[in-house]
């Protein structure tokens, strides 16, 4: 009996999951299909291209609400067995509140782990072509930035001038050092080379210090600092090329080795990577906190007011893990605990709502 009580449960508990992906992945889907339209008015493109890149946005996006589609699902999944009087036939047969919340709570955390394992890869490389779109449409798609054991490189191009522009590692965030520029034609003929210790990037016009130039087998001291304009600025290049959602864990942890070589910060990829290893957890307590929510509310409230209580929780538990993501990224808190601390909050709300449950 019990085997069957679980099979019925899981598979109904499946079914609001996916009811809940689907609604979700065509709101994603509408609200972003409007800005690609907008991106693309202005190309030549074949009218299905919009709808295709925000088919390829969507699964990453999803994967940032998924902890609050968990939430939800489980709302409509004590919605219907109670509708149905099906929470009092389990303790006709001996079985408790206890048993729906671990039977659910392990479903949940061996679908964070399916998310982790197979959807996470996917949505990644559907993430990664959806840039790789944009740009081959970008009006500013000229351009690319790559790091490798040789530092920095920058590809630029610039009122019909091409820059290739390399640096070693840089010790302040506002200047790149040990410059070398080359700039070239558009036929590629060299034009000439600029090296400067010190480039101060805080702007898209960089103030190039003290440049040496080499032009005609000539090489020319300057005192004089000069305004190179680029379409790259501090913070454009302490971002990753694409976003980390375009990443899966082994272009992650490069990522990380490349930004350490290179002496840049790595907080936002290590955030990125513990928040997608801790999933499984994070799904599994939202569905400790759904299940005590529903036990404690009265039986009689509108289907409408369920709804609006879990987009309500959602929000909060949303804006408190941000605070403390940033803090972790402002180096109030270590970046482990940014992610660790809302988890054992959301941990000890639940635990205090179990001790109860079974008098519900």
């Amino acid at each position: 009996m019990v085997k069957t009580f679980d099979k019925y449960f899981i598979i109904l508990f499946l079914k609001k999951l996916l009811l809940l992906f689907l609604i979700f992945f065509s709101l994603i889907f509408i609200l972003t299909i409007f800005e690609e339209i907008t991106f693309f008015s202005d190309t030549k493109t074949k009218f299905y291209l919009p709808f295709l890149v925000a088919a390829f946005d969507v699964p990453s996006t999803l994967l940032e609400i998924f902890p609050f589609i968990i939430l939800i699902s489980v709302q409509l999944f004590f919605l219907e067995i109670m509708k149905k009087k099906e929470n009092e036939l389990i303790k006709v047969n001996g079985l408790d509140n206890l048993y729906l919340i671990k039977l659910l709570t392990l479903c949940a955390f061996l679908f964070g782990i399916i998310i982790i394992t197979i959807y996470y890869p996917f949505s990644s490389k559907l993430k990664f072509i959806y840039f790789d779109l944009k740009n081959l449409h970008s009006k500013d798609g000229k351009y690319l930035k790559h790091y490798s054991e040789n530092g920095l490189w920058i590809k630029d191009e610039i009122k019909n001038e091409i820059f290739i522009i390399n640096s070693s590692t840089k010790k302040n965030d506002e200047y790149l050092d040990n410059v070398f520029i080359s700039k070239f034609d558009r036929e590629f003929n060299l034009i000439e080379n600029i090296f400067s210790k010190k480039v101060n990037i805080i702007s898209n016009k960089w103030i190039v210090e003290a440049p040496i130039f080499f032009k005609d087998n000539k090489q020319i001291q300057s005192n004089n600092d000069i305004i190179l304009e680029s379409h790259f600025n501090v913070e454009k290049i302490n971002k990753t090329f694409m976003n980390l959602n375009s990443f899966n864990f082994i272009q992650l942890v490069d990522a990380k080795k490349e930004n350490e070589l290179l002496g840049y910060s790595t907080q936002e990829i290590d955030l990125h990577i513990l928040k997608i290893i801790t999933l499984p957890v994070y799904f599994s307590i939202m569905v400790i906190i759904s299940s005590i929510i529903m036990f404690n509310i009265k039986k009689n409230r509108p289907y409408i007011f369920h709804v609006i209580l879990g987009i309500t929780l959602s929000v909060i538990i949303y804006y408190i893990s941000n605070i403390f993501n940033v803090f972790g990224l402002t180096n109030k808190i270590p970046i482990f605990l940014s992610v660790i601390f809302p988890i054992i909050l959301l941990s000890i709300f639940s635990i205090i709502g179990l001790i109860r449950v079974n008098e519900k």
